[in-house]
């Protein structure tokens, strides 16, 4: 049971990653009066830097500023699926607010290695639960509710609170056979729809998609008819948390007579939870170096990269440099797979170096070989009939898919429908929903093995260094402060104009070097900071006028 609410109470939402974007979920929920409230934390996300130019970034977390500062009142950290999406930013962001986490088994089993991988799993007090598992913690009332997903234990939660209760889908669609894991619980959401719900926070992934996601059962069926009409060896790439699309590829290959050999390391640790968890039991696969010395018609390789990730082992086979993998004329590789946004280019890539290899290629264009894990529009339909909540808040997507996904929510008789942003406290009772407030959000960027923000100096330099190119001014001056050597100038990054070579014309450079430092007087010269500085800013202006860049500039001033 939950507490007694008091006359001071208020429950509110706050999305802090997932809102306004597709990825990084980071979202919180609130109870109990104005600067006294207890909170309880759903998913801890990454995105993924793609195609944003950030170089040397492949990570990006959501920033948990306010969750920092609102630590000690942080009661637990719900997890709802693995998606990295959700699960993602865990390791980096968990000593930031510790509190205790809960999730399903097959998600715990996951991040574990997380932790482990940073170094934390010891101190994190996880708390592996069945599915359907309802537990209390200070005045929330937590019910994991299950759904289908493209992942394996996708969870809803049912937030019952003394001022009302919140349906959190998480990812979801409504997949009548899902072929690993029970279907969707219905009677289950219906139940809680009748009890009453005073809102749903909701993945608006495919809104502008009319119909219904489909079935993994309907892809099984195309796996098979496409992978037993291959002649040679057969590559097929999805993504490796879709353990319900492994189980069907194994099979196909299976009733084609072909070998299953799993690459890339997501591949192996995700097949090693599933079977951890008793999934996947039945499935056996061969190791890479033994696969290759199959004949081509008797292997299939299961791949990791899908999205052009170009460290990934799909990358390493186009680009023909993987040790064990080799696919050329005659072979297939199948994409199951969508393609996120923003890795578009990447992909067609990708497919572009296969295909000069003389591979086939076939996507979910081509063939019936990929579905959605979110709903479309009459699974929303479909979902808000059970749940008739009085609040949508339209969750997971770009700010076009949230306003759409308002609309539509209103179009099916939802008396309140908001489309919020990261950031933005929503209170969504007592009283009608509103936005009360906007507490500190944005990004963070894993640089290595630290943590650095979107706006550093850091990434500024990187970002100026591959669009203007770096130089170095060396001088040395004798104790009265004359040029006894340089200035010597070099320079990386800068390209010829007018045919003349940029070695050539660093001389130039070194001229503006000079003309400037002899412009000082002799004790500015002694001055090594305030020279440097100078003779940085006319070598600055110089490169602007030789080369039309204003590249990163280093001047050095020794006295020898």
């Amino acid at each position: 049971m939950t507490k007694t609410k008091n006359k001071t109470d208020e429950l509110v939402f706050l999305p802090l990653g997932g809102s306004n974007e597709i990825g990084m979920n980071l979202n919180a929920y609130g109870f109990g009066p104005e600067g006294d409230k207890k909170w309880i934390v759903v998913d801890v996300g990454v995105t993924f830097a793609g195609e944003e130019g950030i170089p040397g970034v492949d990570l990006i977390l959501p920033d948990p500023e306010f969750l920092e500062t609102n630590k000690d009142d942080i009661l637990a950290i719900v997890l709802t699926h693995a998606h990295e999406d959700h699960i993602g930013a865990m390791g980096w962001l968990w000593p930031r607010f510790p509190a205790p986490v809960y999730a399903t088994p097959f998600t715990a089993h996951l991040l574990r290695d997380k932790l482990r991988e940073r170094g934390i799993e010891r101190k994190v007090p996880l708390h592996e639960v069945p599915l359907k598992h309802r537990f209390q913690i200070g005045p929330f009332d937590i019910e994991y509710v299950t759904l289908t997903h493209s992942i394996a234990e996708p969870n809803g939660l049912a937030i019952h609170t003394p001022l009302g209760t919140v349906m959190h889908t998480g990812d979801w669609k409504i997949d009548i056979d899902p072929l690993i894991g029970e279907q969707t619980d219905s009677a289950r959401i219906r139940q809680i729809g009748d009890d009453g719900v005073l809102a749903m926070v909701c993945d608006s992934t495919n809104v502008f998609s009319e119909g219904e996601a489909g079935s993994e059962a309907g892809v099984r069926d195309g796996l098979f008819e496409a992978i037993a009409e291959q002649k040679g060896k057969v590559a097929v790439a999805c993504f490796a948390s879709n353990v319900a699309r492994i189980l069907s590829t194994v099979e196909a290959a299976t009733a084609a007579g072909r070998s299953v050999s799993l690459i890339g390391r997501s591949m192996l640790r995700i097949t090693g939870a599933a079977k951890a968890v008793g999934l996947l039991q039945d499935a056996t696969f061969i190791e890479p170096e033994m696969a290759r010395h199959l004949p081509d018609d008797k292997v299939l390789y299961l791949c990791t990269g899908s999205q052009g990730e170009p460290r990934a082992a799909l990358a390493r086979i186009a680009e023909g440099s993987h040790p064990f993998v080799t696919l050329g004329r005659g072979d297939t590789c199948l994409f199951s797979s969508r393609e996120i946004p923003g890795n578009e280019r990447a992909i067609l890539e990708l497919q572009n170096k296969l295909a000069m290899r003389g591979v086939n290629i076939i996507t979910g264009k081509d063939r019936h070989i990929h579905v959605s894990g979110h709903p479309c529009r009459d699974e929303l339909r479909a979902m808000y009939e059970m749940v008739r909540p009085q609040i949508a808040i339209p969750t997971h997507g770009e700010q076009r898919h949230l306003m759409e996904h308002a609309k539509f929510a209103l179009s099916l008789q939802v008396p309140e429908a908001l489309a919020v942003k990261n950031g933005d406290m929503i209170r969504l009772a007592p009283g009608p929903a509103a936005v009360i407030d906007e507490v500190p959000n944005g990004r963070l960027l894993v640089d290595g093995d630290a943590i650095i923000a979107s706006d550093s100096e850091t990434i500024r330099d990187r970002i100026r260094l591959s669009e203007h190119g770096y130089v170095m001014v060396s001088i040395a001056i004798d104790a009265k402060g004359r040029i006894k050597a340089g200035p010597d100038v070099r320079a990386r990054g800068l390209s010829e104009r007018n045919g003349s070579p940029a070695e050539g014309r660093l001389e130039q450079l070194a001229d503006a070097a000079e003309e400037a430092f002899n412009r000082l007087k002799p004790d500015q010269r002694m001055d090594e900071e305030a020279a440097e500085g100078f003779v940085m800013r006319a070598v600055r202006k110089a490169c602007d006028r030789i080369f039309g860049k204003r590249p990163i500039v280093d001047v050095v001033v020794m006295t020898i």
